[in-house]
């Protein structure tokens, strides 16, 4: 088969992951994005395809209506198969000859139009354009949402990178999705042995939508010992609201985060995360994970084996979970067992049987 890949942008992060797969499944296959980091374009060995959006930086941000373009005029006369990889952006939204089998990978249907509007137009993270940010949002978001839906029945096979974005696509676009969860480089991750285990962990961007607020006033409510590891515009606030048993590391090497998550008794995760990739390789260095009960990880955390769930996104509800906690309840080498179901290869084998199966629907 002649093969396209179609990636919403290629910057670094967990949707990037689903991209180097899909160029190590079809090596010779384009990758078309509205903007390229070097180190990306590096990585996919040269297989990216950008415009003239690569041109305008951080400005990119703001071109939605742009990007809409951009990709909608994507010519894939000759194909056999277009992959696309899309969420919070416009990538799906391309349109394919008859013949051509498009499958898109939803990572989520797009936030700020959807599930997560209000939270956006509250704060839409553009710092001194937040004013521009919700004006345009305001303006947009009704012929946005009419796009959207409309590039949506253009797809003719979806993919979702977990149950709770199957039933978002559904409840948006409505359409069904089959379930493929996305690779997890289980293999970087060794568990310690349970002597060599103290505290507990969070791995994650100091931003608002994190929570790791809940975390650290959790942690020090009760006198745990927490360490947080990342940095981010919040990183001051949960300094100033942190005791003497809280952490920070900030920015550290893959490797020193491997090695904080191998020897924790449990990593905290407060985020409602459409997959949540952290949690995953947590478990893959044999580590329990204490998560808010929302998406994604209903989908990998088994109460009393592999975890623990909090209910409610709050404080309380937080210091509940880990007060009912027992690190000796919880076998390593089981919770590393259920990781692997995550791993690469996994990912390939399933994406692999999809395709064939939706290719040979379309002849």
């Amino acid at each position: 088969m002649k093969v396209a890949i179609v990636h919403d942008w290629l910057i670094g992060g967990g949707a990037e992951r689903v991209v180097m797969e899909l160029h190590k499944m079809y090596p010779d296959a384009p990758i078309y994005t509205s903007y390229c980091s070097d180190e990306w374009r590096q990585r996919l060995d040269g297989k990216v395809v950008t415009g003239w959006l690569q041109h305008f930086g951080k400005l990119r941000k703001f071109m939605a209506l742009g990007r809409i373009w951009w990709f909608s005029h994507l010519d894939f006369s000759g194909y056999d198969l277009v992959i696309s990889s899309s969420g919070n952006g416009e990538a799906f939204g391309i349109r394919v000859p008859e013949g051509t089998t498009h499958i898109c990978y939803c990572h989520t249907p797009t936030h700020y139009y959807w599930r997560n509007y209000k939270q956006y137009l509250a704060s839409p993270g553009f710092g001194v354009f937040n004013p521009l940010a919700r004006l345009g949002l305001r303006l947009l978001v009704g012929p946005l949402r009419k796009w959207d839906f409309r590039a949506a029945q253009r797809v003719d096979h979806f993919i979702a990178n977990s149950s709770h974005i199957q039933s978002d696509i559904k409840q948006f676009y409505g359409r069904d999705a089959a379930v493929i969860h996305p690779p997890i480089d289980v293999a970087r991750f060794t568990p310690a042995p349970a002597s060599e285990r103290k505290g507990f962990v969070s791995v994650s961007r100091l931003v608002p939508a994190k929570h790791v607020d809940i975390l650290v006033t959790a942690c020090t409510k009760l006198n745990l010992p927490l360490t947080v590891i990342s940095s981010g515009p919040e990183l001051p606030r949960l300094k100033a609201m942190a005791g003497p048993t809280v952490t920070f590391t900030g920015k550290i090497s893959d490797g020193e985060v491997a090695h904080h998550m191998a020897h924790a008794e449990a990593l905290l995760f407060a985020s409602f995360d459409d997959f949540g990739i952290v949690p995953v390789e947590a478990m893959a260095a044999g580590t329990p994970v204490i998560a808010y009960q929302a998406g994604g990880a209903l989908d990998y955390i088994m109460p009393g084996k592999t975890g623990l769930f909090f209910a409610e996104q709050t404080v309380d509800s937080l210091v509940a979970a880990l007060q009912q906690f027992d690190t000796k309840s919880f076998n390593a080498n089981d919770i590393r067992r259920h990781a692997e179901q995550f791993a690469p290869e996994v990912f390939v084998n399933k994406m692999q049987t999809f395709i064939e199966r939706s290719v040979a629907k379309n002849q």
